[in-house]
């Protein structure tokens, strides 16, 4: 194997797949890159067993061939070397040589034979949209993933395909994220799946944005064709939890609130919250909203924001990072903040097919 290719492009390929690099593996293997260059392009791929990148970059292959390499070792070589070109040769024995300018390095490899080979999507149902559709309705769910590992069907997001469209949820328990999204498959593609924290991550990392974007999904994988990126991954087992139950009914009164202005206001009270209590209170009256923060050990805080609201008076309380978390990931200048009473979930919604549900706290 022996190839020509630019080192920003060679650093690219490699940023793209080293996070799915196992850092503790009884498998030496796993802490390899597997490198094939052929038809003109390098392709790099990454596995840990539960997940699997591979990114391809053009260059200049002089002689076809395959290996595997230490990936973090690979990257920090390249990252440090001189020159904006460099040779990438290796042996029978999967020794590398790498060239670059005056600089010269040997590491030493494993068989590609090792390497675990990904799933074939072959036979998959199969769904298409564009990179940042699917990027944006995860930046406005990921947030409500529970990391609480004792619930682990909750460690991801929902992904469901039913009646022409994607729904997708996440929570955690004390709120729930959901957004919509219109878009034609066949009936007979109908279904649900679970999608891990890490791929979630992962895939807000690497999506871009008008790109055409290829999900396959079979009973217990899922993969991403980007194009040049292909990311596949295992699903959470187990069944989803109803979240249809916990998004309350009809609401008595809705409010629409700036939003840049709550998300500011909040993001001041809760200075003066702590980790016991963790509670800011919003208080409605006429036209008027009060957002305050009492810890008898710290202090006190409070401000006030213009809101249009004409019912009785009444004060909710909630946790503050709860209440900025849908605010800083949705795009929108105002938001509907819709209440039944102080016992019940609030429910934020705006322009887009998209609600927040956040369980209030009692407070003394």
């Amino acid at each position: 194997m022996k190839c020509v290719i630019g080192k920003e492009a060679l650093i690219a390929g490699l940023q793209m797949v080293q996070n799915v690099v196992a850092s503790r593996t009884t498998l030496p293997i796993l802490g390899n890159a597997l490198l094939v260059a052929e038809n003109g392009k390098l392709t790099i791929s990454t596995t840990d067993l539960d997940m699997g990148i591979r990114a391809s970059i053009a260059c200049e292959v002089i002689k076809p061939g395959t290996t595997t390499l230490p990936a973090k070792r690979l990257f920090s070589i390249i990252r440090e070397l001189p020159a904006v070109e460099l040779t990438l040769e290796v042996n029978d024995e999967n020794q590398a040589t790498i060239r670059a300018a005056s600089s010269y390095f040997k590491i030493l490899g494993l068989p590609s034979e090792d390497f675990p080979a990904f799933p074939k999507t072959e036979g998959a149902r199969q769904f298409k949209m564009t990179q940042g559709t699917f990027r944006d309705m995860l930046r406005r769910t990921a947030y409500a993933i529970s990391n609480d590992e004792s619930r682990y069907v909750l460690n991801g997001v929902f992904l469901s395909f039913h009646d022409t469209k994607l729904t997708m949820v996440a929570t955690d328990g004390r709120r729930l994220a959901l957004v919509e999204h219109e878009m034609e498959f066949a009936k007979g593609n109908e279904t649900d799946a679970i999608l891990p924290t890490k791929a979630v991550n992962e895939l807000q990392r690497i999506l871009g944005q008008e790109e055409p974007l290829t999900i396959s999904l079979s009973d217990n994988q899922i993969a991403f064709d980007l194009g040049e990126t292909f990311l596949v991954s295992k699903l959470v087992e187990g069944k989803y939890p109803n979240y249809k139950q916990v998004i309350p009914p009809e609401a008595k009164d809705r409010i629409i609130i700036e939003r840049e202005l709550l998300l500011n206001a909040t993001r001041r009270v809760s200075l003066l919250s702590n980790d016991k209590t963790n509670s800011i209170r919003l208080s409605f009256s006429q036209n008027n909203l009060d957002i305050m923060s009492n810890t008898p050990e710290v202090g006190e805080a409070k401000e006030s924001i213009p809101v249009n609201y004409k019912g009785k008076e009444f004060s909710i309380a909630f946790n503050p990072t709860y209440l900025q978390d849908p605010l800083r990931h949705i795009d929108s200048d105002e938001i509907f903040f819709d209440f039944i009473d102080e016992l019940s979930p609030g429910v934020i919604k705006y322009s887009k097919p998209f609600l927040y549900v956040i369980m209030p706290m009692r407070t003394a």
